[in-house]
C-alpha cells in the first residue's frame, strides 16, 4: 500500500491551519511544477522557473482567469529537496480560502491530496532520511521546550543513526572475529573467547546506557506525570488550582468532591509537567468513591513523581501514615498544607521517619511557599539529562533496543558456559535483524504506517 501510490504528485497546505500572514502549498513528485504553473502566474516573463529562487508572481483560476492572490513560487528540482522529487512551495497569504482554493486547483491540474505524513513519507522511503530522523521531524514539530527542540534536532541530524551504526559495526566486527576463529582454529588470530566476552560486555554497557534514557527522552516528549495525593479533603483541588493559576477544579468545604481524575499541562522553566488532580485516597464512603480510590491509586503508581499532601491542621492519622509508606520508594515531595491554619501535625516526628522524602511547608489557599514548591518541583522531579550525546523518545526504539540486548546478552552467557563460537555466534546475528528495524533499513509497514499516520497532513 506504502509504495503503490509513491509515483503521483501530491498537494497539501503544509502551514498550520487557521489565519496568519503567510502560508505554503506545497507539491511534490515528477509533475509537480508542471501542476503548480497551472495556478501560478509569474509577473515578470521567465523562459524557466530558476532552481531554488523565488520568483514573484499571482495565482490564478484558470477556469475564470481570475487572480486571487499574490504568492511567491520556489522550485527545488529532484534530487535537491526534502523528498528527493521535484518539489514546488507556493508561499501566498495565509487565508485558509486562498490555500484551499491553491489545493482544490492543483487537484484539478493533476496532484492527489496528501495523506497525513506523505512528504516525510517520501524523504524516507527515497532514502534521504532513516526512520528514526523521520520520526525526529514530528518529535521537532511538537516540541514544547528549547530543550527538547535541541535534542530532538540532534536526531534529525543524524546523531542516534549513527550511534546506531557504530553498534552495527561492532556486532560485525565480533561476528567477524568468530567467523576467522572458526575459520582458522590453528591461528585462532589472538580471538579467544575471554576477548569476545570482553567485547560483548562493553556493547552492552552502551546498550544499557542507551535504553536507560529513554525514561528522560519521554519526559521531553510527552512532559512529567505528577500526580497530588492525599486523603479527602486535605487541598488537592486547592493546591491544583494554585500550581495552574486556575480555576480549574471544583473546590468544596465537603470531602470527596472530585471522584474522578483532573490533568492539565503547566511549564516550570524548560520543562512541562503533567499535573493531575485526583480523588482522595483512604477509606470509601460509596461505590463511586472506590471506583475513585482506584484508579488514583493506579495513577499514582504510574507517575514519574507524586506531591504526598498533609493537613498539617491535624494530627497525623494512620491513613497519612500509611500513604507514605505505601510511596516512600517512588519520587516524593511530602507537602505540609494549611499552615495558614496552625501545625497540629508532628512535622519534625514525620520528617525524622520518612526523613529521605524532602517536603514542604505550604499554604495552597493562601499562596505561602508556592513559588518555593515550583523551584522544588523543577529541582526534584525534571528529567536528570545530565552529559548524555543520545536519548531516545519512542517505545518502538526502547523495544527493539531491548531485543538487541537480550540476544548480546544470550551470546555472552552461552560463551561463559562453554558453548561453541558457532552457537553464540548466532545470537549475536540476531541483532543485527532488530538494529536494521531500527533505522528502518528493513521495513514493517504497519510499523511505518503507524509513524507517519501521527504526523500533520503537508509535513
Amino acid at each position: 500500500m506504502i509504495d503503490q501510490t509513491i509515483e503521483d504528485t501530491i498537494i497539501a497546505v503544509s502551514t498550520p491551519p487557521g489565519y496568519g500572514g503567510i502560508g505554503i502549498v506545497r507539491l511534490s513528485g515528477r509533475d509537480s511544477l508542471k501542476i503548480a504553473k497551472s495556478l501560478f502566474r509569474p509577473k515578470k516573463r521567465i523562459s524557466r522557473v530558476p532552481p531554488g529562487r523565488a520568483v514573484l508572481g499571482n495565482l490564478v483560476n484558470l477556469e475564470s482567469n481570475e487572480v486571487f492572490d499574490e504568492a511567491y513560487l520556489l522550485y527545488f528540482p529532484a534530487p535537491h529537496s526534502y523528498t528527493r522529487e521535484d518539489v514546488v512551495e507556493i508561499s501566498c497569504h495565509g487565508s485558509p480560502v486562498v490555500m484551499e482554493e491553491a489545493v482544490r486547483l492543483g487537484i484539478k491540474a493533476g496532484a492527489r491530496h496528501a495523506r497525513a505524513g506523505e512528504f516525510t513519507l517520501r524523504a524516507y522511503l527515497k532514502g534521504r532520511i532513516d526512520i528514526i530522523q523521520a520520526e525526529a521531524v514530528d518529535d521537532l514539530i511538537r516540541a514544547g521546550t528549547v530543550e527538547t527542540a535541541r535534542r530532538v534536532f540532534g536526531q534529525l541530524d543524524g546523531k542516534l543513526s549513527k550511534k546506531i551504526g557504530e553498534f552495527r559495526a561492532g556486532v560485525i566486527d565480533i561476528l567477524a572475529q568468530i567467523e576467522a576463529a572458526i575459520e582458522f582454529p590453528d591461528d585462532r588470530l589472538f580471538v579467544t573467547p575471554e576477548r569476545i566476552i570482553n567485547s560483548l560486555e562493553k556493547m552492552i554497557v552502551l546498550m544499557d546506557d542507551l535504553m536507560a534514557s529513554y525514561d528522560v527522552g519521554k519526559a521531553l516528549i510527552e512532559g512529567v506525570t505528577l500526580a497530588i495525593a492525599g486523603k479527602t479533603n486535605v487541598g488537592k483541588s486547592t493546591l491544583f488550582n494554585a500550581i495552574l493559576e486556575d480555576e480549574r477544579a471544583i473546590v468544596t468545604p465537603y470531602p470527596g468532591t472530585t471522584r474522578d481524575y483532573l490533568k492539565e499541562k503547566i511549564k516550570i522553566k524548560d520543562v512541562y509537567f503533567n499535573l493531575v488532580d485526583m480523588a482522595g485516597l483512604g477509606k470509601a464512603g460509596s461505590s463511586v468513591e472506590r471506583e475513585g480510590i482506584k484508579r488514583g491509586k493506579r495513577i499514582a503508581s504510574l507517575a514519574e513523581g507524586l506531591l504526598i499532601l498533609l493537613d498539617a491542621s491535624r494530627p497525623a492519622g494512620s491513613e497519612d501514615l500509611a500513604l507514605l509508606e505505601e510511596f516512600r520508594s517512588k519520587n516524593v515531595l511530602i507537602l505540609f498544607n494549611k499552615i495558614d491554619l496552625g501545625r497540629k501535625m508532628d512535622i519534625t516526628k514525620i520528617k525524622e521517619r520518612f526523613g529521605q522524602l524532602p517536603s514542604l511547608e505550604i499554604s495552597a489557599l493562601r499562596g505561602t511557599n508556592l513559588g518555593r514548591l515550583k523551584k522544588k518541583i523543577y529541582e526534584i522531579f525534571s528529567p536528570k539529562i545530565e552529559n548524555r550525546e543520545n536519548v531516545i523518545f519512542h517505545m518502538r526504539q526502547k523495544l527493539l533496543l531491548e531485543d538487541v540486548l537480550k540476544h548480546l546478552k544470550k551470546g555472552r552467557d552461552l560463551l561463559i558456559k562453554g558453548h561453541t563460537e558457532e552457537i553464540c555466534a548466532e545470537e549475536i546475528r540476531k541483532t543485527l535483524l532488530f538494529l536494521s528495524q531500527l533505522t528502518g533499513e528493513i521495513r514493517a509497514d504497519d510499523v511505518i504506517e503507524s509513524i507517519f499516520g501521527r504526523f500533520c497532513v503537508g509535513k
